[in-house]
């Protein structure tokens, strides 16, 4: 197996495996979550672009931090289909179906939507933070972001595709994501670059309270089952994976 083949298998290994049996068998029926997150995502810009939905849909799914905690909040679940009306939508369709998929496959519905959503939610109130803090501070933001409609889809997929990193062993994506996401600030300092890396941090401190808890949960077993290991260290403990030829 030359080099790149090597990196390819330890990199992405246990995502495709896990992936693969479940789309072989049951392709879009597999991710029923993910088909019908995309189906809202395109009928929301569909509606929004019409002259009579516009509002509607701002009303019920557009998230800024101009508005009071309560109606954010009740705003960021749908916010989260909500595509800006500014880029095309195609875009945002190709993330969430791959990477919703994928989630929804290793993580299970629940845990990719809480994932989502606290990705959501980190963006969204450091926004207030921000804004508060003052365009002079470090971390501020000028008050014109107030009425910047939030980042819709694409903090939830970065997040996502960061916890995914982590939680199967890939971790020169995940830290290739977070590179990206740090150096869209650099290059185009925006509200939405900013609430993707506010993104990151809230699911960094996920993933680092997970291996807390997982640390302490370990029996020191050679095999992950029942021990709390998360799925890379499982899968690289067990006797034999270099044998196999599953992929």
């Amino acid at each position: 197996m030359n080099p790149l083949a090597r990196w390819v298998r330890v990199e992405w290994g246990l995502l495709y495996a896990t992936v693969r049996e479940p789309l072989l068998k049951r392709r879009l029926r597999a991710v029923p979550m993910t088909v019908g997150a995309v189906c809202l995502t395109a009928a929301v810009q569909l509606v929004q672009n019409r002259s009579w939905g516009c509002r509607p849909i701002q009303s019920v799914g557009a998230v800024r931090a101009a508005d009071p905690v309560w109606l954010a909040l009740l705003r960021t679940p749908l916010s989260l289909f909500v595509p800006a009306l500014d880029l095309p939508v195609w875009g945002a369709l190709v993330q969430i179906l791959f990477v919703f998929g994928l989630a929804e496959i290793c993580l299970g519905r629940r845990r990719t939507l809480a994932i989502a959503y606290v990705a959501t939610l980190a963006g969204t109130l450091y926004a207030r933070v921000g804004i508060a803090l003052g365009p002079h501070h470090l971390l501020g933001l000028p008050p014109t972001d107030a009425q910047v409609v939030d980042t819709g889809p694409s903090a939830a997929v970065v997040g996502l595709a960061v916890y995914l990193g982590w939680r199967y062993g890939a971790y020169v994506t995940a830290g290739g994501v977070a590179a990206a996401m740090l150096a869209e600030v650099l290059a185009k300092e925006n509200l939405a670059g900013r609430e993707h890396l506010a993104a990151l941090a809230g699911v960094g401190l996920l993933c680092a309270a997970e291996t807390l808890r997982e640390g302490q949960r370990r029996s020191g077993t050679l095999d992950g089952v029942g021990s709390g290991l998360p799925p890379i260290q499982s899968w690289k403990a067990r006797p034999g994976r270099s044998q196999r030829r599953s992929w």
